[in-house]
C-alpha cells in the first residue's frame, strides 16, 4: 500500500497555439512506486512531464505538490523536491562529470548558503550510486552515451529530491544501455524510496522494470495500474492502434507485447 500520492495533476490543459494537447487530465503519481509513462507519439506524454515539473504552463487546472499548487511554491523550494532530466540534456563542452553533477546542489545553496561538507557528501553519493566515481574528472563528452546519461542521473540525484522525472532516458541508447539504465533507475527507487515518473516507448521494457503503467492517448490517461493489468491485447489495440498477443515473459514474469 502506498502512501497518498504526493504529486498530482488535477484536470490540466496544457495548449500549444490553438491545439490543446492534454485536455482536463487527472495523474496521481503513485509514492515510492516507479511509474512508467506510455503512449504513441504525439500523445502528450513528454507534456504531461513538464507540466509535473512546472516546465510547461497549464491554461486549466493545476499541479498539486505536497497538498500545495505548484505554481505558488517558490522555485527553490520545488527544486529541492522534485528533480526532472529533460530529454537530450546539454552541457558547456569540457564540463567534467563531477563538475555537472556539482550543477544539482544548486537548488540548496543561497547567499547565507554556500557549499558545505553535505553538498560534497550528496555529489560523491551520487557518482558512486551511478556507478561513476572513477570517471568524475573525466569530460563529459568523452564518455559514452549510456554514461553520460549516468551522469545526469547522478546530478539529478545530487539534486537530492524525492521525486525523480525522467523524460525518455533511454533515448539513442542500445538495448544493453537501456536495461543497464533501467536497472539503475529501478535499483534507486527501491533503495531509497524516491517515486519515479520515466516516459518510455519500449512497452516491454516499461513492463518489467515499472510498478505502474500510465497509458496516454490524445492527451488524456486511458488506463494507469499494474502491467499486469495494463499491458493486455485489448489495451495494446486501444492505446497504439496495435494489433498483437500478450504472453508472459518467461524469464521475469511480466506481460510481454509481440506485434502481429
Amino acid at each position: 500500500m502506498t502512501q497518498s500520492a504526493r504529486l498530482v495533476a488535477q484536470g490540466i490543459t496544457v495548449s500549444f497555439g490553438q491545439r490543446p494537447v492534454l485536455k482536463d487530465l487527472d495523474v496521481a503519481l503513485p509514492t515510492g512506486q516507479l511509474t512508467a509513462i506510455i503512449g504513441p507519439n504525439a500523445s502528450g506524454k513528454s507534456t504531461l512531464l513538464r507540466a509535473l515539473a512546472r516546465l510547461q504552463p497549464v491554461a486549466s487546472g493545476q499541479v498539486v505538490l505536497d497538498g500545495k499548487a505548484i505554481h505558488r511554491q517558490g522555485s527553490r523550494a520545488v527544486a529541492r523536491k522534485l528533480a526532472i532530466l529533460p530529454q537530450s540534456p546539454t552541457a558547456p563542452e569540457g564540463l567534467s562529470v563531477r563538475d555537472l553533477v556539482i550543477r544539482g546542489r544548486t537548488p540548496h545553496q543561497s547567499v547565507l548558503r554556500q557549499w558545505s561538507g553535505a553538498d560534497a557528501h550528496a555529489v560523491e553519493q551520487a557518482l558512486a550510486a551511478t556507478g561513476l566515481a572513477a570517471l568524475a574528472d573525466r569530460p563529459l563528452d568523452a564518455l559514452s552515451g549510456g554514461q553520460r546519461q549516468r551522469a545526469w542521473i547522478a546530478m539529478a540525484l545530487a539534486q537530492d529530491t524525492d521525486i525523480l522525472l525522467l523524460d525518455e532516458p533511454t533515448t539513442y541508447l542500445d538495448l544493453p544501455h537501456q536495461i543497464e539504465l533501467l536497472s539503475l533507475v529501478r535499483a534507486l527507487n527501491r533503495d531509497t524510496g524516491r517515486t519515479v515518473a520515466t516516459v518510455l516507448h519500449d512497452i516491454n521494457l516499461a513492463a518489467r522494470f515499472a510498478d505502474t503503467i500510465l497509458a496516454v492517448r490524445d492527451g488524456a490517461v486511458c488506463l494507469q495500474g499494474p502491467p499486469e493489468q495494463v499491458i493486455t491485447e485489448a489495451s495494446i489495440q486501444q492505446v497504439f492502434s496495435l494489433p498483437c498477443r500478450v504472453i508472459k515473459d518467461p524469464v521475469h514474469g511480466t506481460p510481454h507485447v509481440i506485434p502481429l
